[in-house]
């Protein structure tokens, strides 16, 4: 097992500073609406200045399957957002699993099998091992591409992040006795851990990691390669102890950088993800008090999205000059912002989706505010910065999953609920 420190100063675990720094949090929320589809609402306003690269790439690997796009959409996509019958509160997140199994991941710190009539049952209980709460808890799995075992992040008793290995079982649950720790990683305060891990194009596992919380990056971790907090990471996470180092990392040959640092200034990474049919990372990186953000590493061939990127926090929130003391030149901007107007706090982020279950959302990104509850679609086809239609609300949306051909927006109040065509 090994352990990442951060910069030795007195661990202390403070409350966000605002509730743009919490996609999970209940302590300040405003009441929000419930269900209800509205297409033509208002959008949150782009910054000016960045476009969506569009350029498709061929030979998507075998572990991100891109399926054959759909004809072109007309015009914006209508939709529907249909709940699923899992009423169950606290998820934070949808996943596919091997053998085309759905798995829900619950924030108390359980992960559940979901069959095909919306019943659940626990797959995996680690609710005695952490810290629940806020931004705490049980926040992502992974399952690996070509072998048995699944991945967890979450964060300890000491409110620390511990990346976990399971084996699975044939009936798709996960075997407690074969746990085996990864990764650890100290956190200095209880807010912006990240919490999602997603296996890439090339099979190796990448773990987001918040810039270790409080407010402003104040130990300013994110512009620092040497520090895992603030980063993307990439690992091979089937080791015999811990995890390997993929010999192209960037960092890997840097004096005093850590290897397994793959992208470095980010804040809070919630949610990630690739587009199966480019290999391009996509991340809905929260903001401070004013600018949330949506970012985008292109891939040459479908790979290497995101290597040794630079997005630029804490020198820029979104494409504002944040603290003056960090530098970021040569920084990767995000593709899409928008302010903490009308009640919007925190992004949730979001998913290109690839599919034929909503053909007038493929290629759109998906993605929803926490706060407002709205649910946009961002269209990364056209040349430059493409449409961004209002899709519907939900309450407490805290993120956007493919499954198989499935999109889920999903809500921390509501579960589950599937992107479906209007009628």
């Amino acid at each position: 097992m090994r352990r990442i420190f951060p910069a030795a100063v007195a661990v202390l675990l403070l409350a966000a500073c605002g509730a743009g720094d919490d996609p999970i949090s209940d302590d300040t929320l405003p009441d929000l609406p419930q269900l209800s589809v509205a297409q033509g609402g208002s959008v949150p306003t782009p910054t000016a200045g960045t476009s969506v690269p569009t350029t498709r790439q061929s030979g998507a690997p075998a572990s991100t399957p891109a399926p054959a796009a759909p004809a072109e959409p007309a015009g914006p996509p209508e939709v529907t957002l249909t709940p699923t019958g899992l009423a169950e509160q606290g998820l934070v997140k949808m996943v596919a699993g091997p053998s085309e199994r759905v798995y829900a991941v619950a924030q108390r710190g359980v992960v559940l099998l979901v069959d095909e009539q919306g019943a659940a049952t626990p797959a995996l209980d680690v609710s005695t091992s952490i810290t629940s709460g806020g931004e705490q808890g049980l926040l992502g799995l992974a399952f690996h591409p070509a072998l048995p075992l699944a991945y967890v992040n979450y964060t300890d008793e000491s409110g620390d992040t511990v990346i976990a290995e399971y084996a699975v079982r044939l009936d798709g649950t996960l075997d407690p006795a074969s746990a085996r720790d990864v990764m650890n990683v100290d956190q200095p305060y209880a807010n912006h851990n990240g919490g999602n891990l997603v296996f890439g194009p090339d099979d190796y596992l990448y773990i987001g990691l918040g810039d270790g919380g409080s407010a402003g990056d104040p130990q300013r971790t994110a512009q620092n390669p040497s520090l895992a907090l603030g980063k993307m990471l990439r690992i091979d996470p089937v080791a015999e102890d811990g995890f390997d180092v993929p010999a192209d990392n960037p960092f890997i040959s840097s004096p005093g950088s850590l290897g397994e640092v793959w992208s470095v200034g980010l804040r809070n990474p919630w949610r990630y993800s690739f587009d199966a049919a480019t290999g391009n990372l996509w991340i809905a990186d929260v903001g401070q008090n004013a600018v949330e953000e949506i970012s985008m590493a292109p891939a040459t061939g479908g790979l290497g999205a995101g290597k040794g990127t630079n997005f630029g926090w804490s020198a820029f929130e979104g494409n504002d000059p944040f603290n003056g003391d960090q530098e970021a030149e040569g920084h990767t901007p995000p593709v899409y912002t928008y302010t903490h107007e009308e009640g919007r706090c925190s992004i949730s982020g979001g998913v290109v989706f690839r599919g034929y279950s909503v053909p007038a959302l493929n290629g759109w990104y998906v993605f929803a505010d926490y706060c407002s509850g709205e649910v946009w679609a961002l269209d990364v086809e056209n040349d430059g910065l493409g449409d961004v239609v209002e899709l519907g609300q939900v309450a407490s949306p805290v993120s956007v999953d493919q499954v198989g051909d499935t999109l889920y927006v999903v809500s921390a109040t509501e579960g589950p609920l599937r992107v479906e065509p209007a009628s």
